[in-house]
């Protein structure tokens, strides 16, 4: 998306002409403008000249933010300018600018109000020479008017000029209100000299009550406060922006030639050494070459817990090294760096536009022609029931000056900027403003296992010795666990890793042995201090030792918990067994059971037999578990949640990628690969299951906030129009003056930024509130059909398949079959999990395998 800064706008109808000229380009896919940031996101094919033309036959302003065809070396020494443009164009400088105008305007309005309300109203005293004078009096009331209207030249310019270019605005209302006062005050004067000078002094005093010189100047004044407030709301809802931005380092201190340099970070390139002390900022992100240290990550991911790190571990760009000297290899710099992906991932968020916000453009587009027809037909009407011309003109210049199409335009994007901040500070990025607003109404959480549920890395969780092989009544977990760690040494199997990183843990000492020989598919054998050591499955070490009824039970025990044991022999004597399990995280159950509190329904996917699947589901506590799914099929497991209810998908890995974008709403494990990030719609910086529920409840106080912020600007202006036309007044003698409209329409705005604002104070991970979402009719996806599910997997219990030539035979077996859609069968486990497209009768399943000489033992 290439993004444009767009100047002269002033209110939603704006924003509505300038997309809608920039959508009309040639080659334009999709436009999106933000009133708020001032900003314009377009997708196309389009050139620059094309775009900046079309916004500027609008009779707006725009140009382009940044170069798209830089190379990497240019974005990597561009990177600091750019960042400080980025930070200069949020820089409020328009609260200022209003707070002037609004002092310089006090100034003359406040005498002006002396002369008129307070003298005829309240009789207060005048200098003698404006004693009778009252032409005098008009003049001076004329003069301190104009005074005030040249301060606030800006309504004229902007509203006239909308007016010329067929695109009336916000500032087109308020200059027709005040000119229409002025101009009116102007005849009433011109017509009172003509009384003077006639010696009408009856006709003089009437024409008196005809000025409306305070209210054109007074509707300035109090539109400006309310521009005021508004600009500086507006400025505290990218405060979360500025201070990412405040975060990025200026200086890095690189080694070149052997030698310690302090240079600007733009000028870090990518694979040089930088140094990093305690205390200072990782100016790059990198990878550590030596050293140890405690990271604070705090300014990317929110979590204020520091991050042991070591050699070859990542290290981010602004976050804090606050205990060793490190010695570091830039990976990423400039653009590339964490941080700024982060920058850059809100304000691409601010620059898109929400679904519902399409509701309140479609209204901006046409509201102001809309007030001018009524505030004239207001006019014409009381004319006809034959009220005076002043009143007439007060009803029609109350309808201009009440209106407020800005509340309409500023309900969505001040949400959406409040929203994403409050998310990027708690380490959850949305992506647009859609998948803000989307994230809410999931109804279907999937959720992919490895490294999403579980840590993705095995863990040893049990270790228990046959206790008649060791002597004594010492350590025999220790006494296993190091002849297990001497043996899988050498090995380079994950499980083995697993027992190597318990043995550190545990400080046990390793031995070195001999003769070491891996059985693929089986197990492990070695030499070791004269005994011959044999470590694998129990099928592998029951070759060559007895294992009791005991352990084989313990075994069986171990499997049903998901956990894989590893069998060890010394010579003819079984050592004991070591379970191993991809462990689930310890915020698992609780992230799970807060979505389920939710009214969501979390189903779990995983490539898994169904035993070890049910096992982490179970400890996990989802809904439902699907497993056997294969890598591709994932997202076919996606598209048929999709037909029960929106569905978000939670995954890490490359292969989640399709399932992720298949998804109404991808969301991604922050550490993750790059490519399943790139899928989602939603990251999680901090990797922690637990921000799945906040992320939803951010949405869902972002949307609620929406839903209060055009409930007030649609009630505001449904309620304050016909008031300000005088509908109640023939039966309740209601009739608004301009001035207490123009004062209400100043705070309007005010009001709906200042509702955005409350966000800030949203407690992401606080349950307490948590409510069922409201059942979709249409799709039940809180009320799942029974039948449907359990018809939507089969487990079918196979005999006789050896190798994976075997399981390539069932498979293709199985899903010739046309109510079979997927087929994942595995020969160590005995299994194929049949997923279903239709009904099939089992009869017809076992019929299909036992055609290719297997035997079925069962169907689940």
């Amino acid at each position: 998306m290439k993004q444009y800064t767009v100047t002269g706008m002033s209110c939603a109808a704006c924003s509505a002409r300038v997309e809608k000229a920039v959508s009309k380009v040639d080659g334009v896919t999709s436009c999106s403008v933000s009133l708020l940031t001032n900003s314009m996101g377009v997708e196309g094919s389009a050139t620059d000249a094309q775009i900046v033309e079309a916004v500027e036959q609008a009779g707006y302003g725009a140009s382009p933010k940044g170069t798209a065809t830089e190379s990497e070396n240019d974005k990597a020494n561009n990177s600091l300018e750019q960042l400080k443009a980025a930070q200069d164009a949020l820089v409020d400088r328009e609260t200022p600018k209003l707070r002037n105008r609004l002092i310089a305007s006090l100034i003359f309005l406040v005498v002006l109000m002396y002369f008129s309300m307070g003298h005829m109203m309240w009789g207060w005293p005048l200098p003698e020479f404006f004693n009778g004078n009252h032409v005098a009096m008009g003049l001076l009331q004329l003069l301190l008017t104009v005074a005030v209207m040249v301060i606030n030249q800006k309504f004229f310019i902007s509203g006239f000029k909308g007016l010329i270019h067929g695109a009336p605005n916000m500032d087109t209302l308020v200059a027709l209100g005040s000119a229409a006062s002025f101009g009116y005050s102007v005849y009433a004067l011109f017509a009172m000299t003509a009384a003077q000078v006639n010696g009408d002094m009856d006709a003089v005093m009437s024409y008196m009550h005809e000025f409306y010189f305070e209210s054109a100047a007074m509707i300035l004044a109090l539109i400006t406060v309310g521009k005021m407030l508004e600009a500086h709301s507006k400025g505290k809802t990218t405060d979360a922006l500025k201070s990412l931005m405040q975060l990025a380092p200026k200086t890095a201190t690189v080694v070149r030639d052997g030698v310690e340099q302090e240079i600007s970070v733009d000028a870090v390139k990518k694979g040089d050494i930088f140094v990093v002390r305690p205390g200072e900022n990782i100016p790059v992100d990198g990878e550590i070459i030596d050293g140890t240290t405690a990271v604070n990550e705090s300014a990317l991911t929110g979590e204020s817990i520091p991050v042991d790190k070591q050699p070859k571990d990542a290290v981010s760009a602004a976050t804090v090294n606050q205990s060793g000297f490190i010695k570091c290899r830039a990976t990423r710099v400039g653009e590339d760096t964490t941080l700024s992906q982060i920058i850059q991932m809100v304000s691409d968020a601010a620059a898109t536009k929400a679904p519902i916000a399409k509701i309140a453009d479609r209204v901006s587009g046409v509201f102001v022609p809309a007030v001018i027809t009524i505030a004239i037909i207001t006019i014409i009407a009381w004319l006809i029931a034959g009220e005076t011309v002043g009143f007439a003109l007060a009803r029609g210049i109350s309808v201009l000056v009440i209106s407020c199409p800005c509340a309409l335009g500023l309900a969505t994007p001040v949400a959406i900027m409040v929203g994403n901040g409050k998310g990027a500070k708690s380490g959850i990025l949305f992506k647009t403003a859609a998948s803000l607003e989307a994230t809410g109404r999931t109804q279907i959480v999937a959720l992919d296992k490895t490294g999403t549920i579980t840590s993705g890395e095995p863990k040893v969780t049990d270790i228990v010795p046959d206790e008649t092989f060791f002597e004594g009544t010492g350590n025999n977990a220790g006494k296993l666990l190091a002849i297990a760690a001497s043996v899988e040494a050498k090995s380079e199997h994950p499980l083995a890793k697993a027992i190597m990183e318990r043995a550190k843990t545990d400080e046990i000492a390793v031995a070195e042995v001999t003769d070491f020989s891996a059985v693929v598919g089986n197990g492990l054998t070695a030499t070791l201090a004269g005994k011959m050591i044999k470590a694998g499955n129990l099928a592998f070490v029951s070759k060559f030792v007895k294992v009791s009824d005991d352990m084989r039970a313990k075994a069986v025990e171990f499997s049903k918990e998901g956990k894989t044991p590893l069998f060890f022999a010394a010579d003819d004597r079984l050592c004991g067994i070591i379970a191993v399990a991809d462990t689930i995280k310890e915020d698992s159950p609780e992230a799970v059971r807060q979505l389920k509190n939710m009214g969501i329904r979390v189903v779990m996917l995983t490539g898994d037999n169904e035993q070890t699947a049910n096992a982490i589901g179970k400890q996990a506590g989802v809904d439902e578990v699907i497993a056997g799914v294969l890598p591709d099929g994932k997202e076919a497991v996606i598209r048929k949640l999709k037909k029960q209810g929106r569905v978000a998908m939670v995954g890490d890995g490359i292969n989640d990628a399709p399932a992720l974008t298949r998804a109404d709403m991808g969301i991604a494990i922050g550490a993750g690969s790059d490519v399943a990030i790139d899928a989602a719609d939603v990251v999680l910086m901090k990797s922690r299951l637990i921000d799945v529920p906040a992320a939803v409840r951010l949405s869902r106080a972002t949307l609620t906030n929406i839903h209060e912020n055009l409930f007030w600007a649609f009630f505001y202006n449904v309620i304050g129009i016909p008031l300000a036309a005088g509908l109640w007044y023939p039966l309740l003698g209601w009739k608004l003056n301009p001035m207490f409209g123009a004062a209400a329409m100043s705070l309007s705005s005010f009001c709906v930024v200042t509702n955005a604002l409350r966000l800030n104070l949203c407690r992401v991970y606080d349950p307490k509130h948590d409510r069922k979402a409201t059942p979709d009719r249409k799709n039940k996806a809180n009320e799942p059909n029974e039948s449907e599910e359990k018809s939507m997997t089969k487990t079918m219990n196979i005999e006789g398949m050896m190798c994976g030539h075997c399981e390539a035979r069932v498979k293709k077996a199985l899903e010739a079959l046309d109510a079979v859609s997927e087929a994942a069968v595995s020969h160590e486990s005995g299994t194929a999990v049949v997923t279903l497209s239709s009904d099939i009768s089992d009869e017809k399943l076992k019929e299909t395998v036992e055609a290719e000489d297997y035997k079925v033992t069962s169907i689940q």
